[in-house]
């Protein structure tokens, strides 16, 4: 099996390129700004997954209609703002990357996957649609989309042999929580019912368990200690 991973050259991307790989799937991803540890780069390559151009040549490189497919998007960014202060034009932004990119790789690949009658499309979701978060209302209008989407996209290809789903994620010891302040992170932990950052070998358990599943599909899984 093929596994592509957008925004895979760091956090939960690269740990997931890390992981598989060593699980004997052979696995290229895509990074932006971050350029990849050098032993890795031969598996990368820089995709701006806004140019349709960039997001069909890597595709098309990487994969086949002969390959049995699985597609992890993990590409996103964030932007923090009060709604009434919000800048409409970089609230945009963010929708254009985390929805509507990830949209672009969906449609992309699906014609391969139909090709073999098979695929695997894993979304990354977020506590943080399901929990009302001061600041965050473009990061959670883009994640919480991803549950429609990935309704639509199940439906439509149930028969295909191609399953579409979500991973809700809490809070992990991986990726964008390095930013947050430590006293603001001492209250996260405290409202996680299992009082600490999430392993995000979790995450993986869930991306094998959804790639071996077939009757899974168009749903969303919750990963978050008991936070929602």
């Amino acid at each position: 099996m093929k596994v592509l991973i957008t925004g895979a050259s760091k956090g939960i991307g690269f740990f997931l390129m890390q992981k598989l790989s060593a699980a004997g799937y052979e696995v290229f991803g895509t990074y932006c700004s971050t350029l990849p540890s050098i032993e890795y780069q031969p598996y990368f390559t820089k995709v701006d997954i806004n140019n349709q151009t960039q997001v069909a040549n890597w595709i098309k490189n990487s994969v086949s209609g002969d390959d049995e497919i699985i597609l992890i998007n993990c590409v996103g960014t964030n932007y923090n703002a009060l709604a009434h202060k919000a800048d409409i034009e970089k609230w945009k932004e963010l929708i254009d990357i985390n929805l509507i990119g990830t949209f672009r790789m969906i449609s992309t690949i699906l014609p391969y996957m139909q090709h073999k009658g098979f695929g695997r499309i894993i979304n990354f979701s977020s506590v943080v649609a399901q929990k009302g978060i001061p600041g965050t209302s473009a990061y959670a209008a883009s994640k919480s989309a991803l549950w429609g989407l990935t309704k639509c996209i199940a439906v439509e290809n149930a028969q295909k042999g191609i399953t579409i789903n979500n991973l809700n994620l809490g809070y992990f010891n991986i990726g964008m929580i390095s930013e947050v302040p430590s006293e603001i992170l001492a209250s996260i932990k405290k409202n996680i019912p299992y009082q600490e950052l999430g392993d995000p070998e979790n995450i993986l358990n869930a991306v094998k368990f959804l790639i071996i599943s077939d009757y899974i599909t168009g749903t969303s899984i919750d990963i978050n200690g008991g936070l929602f």
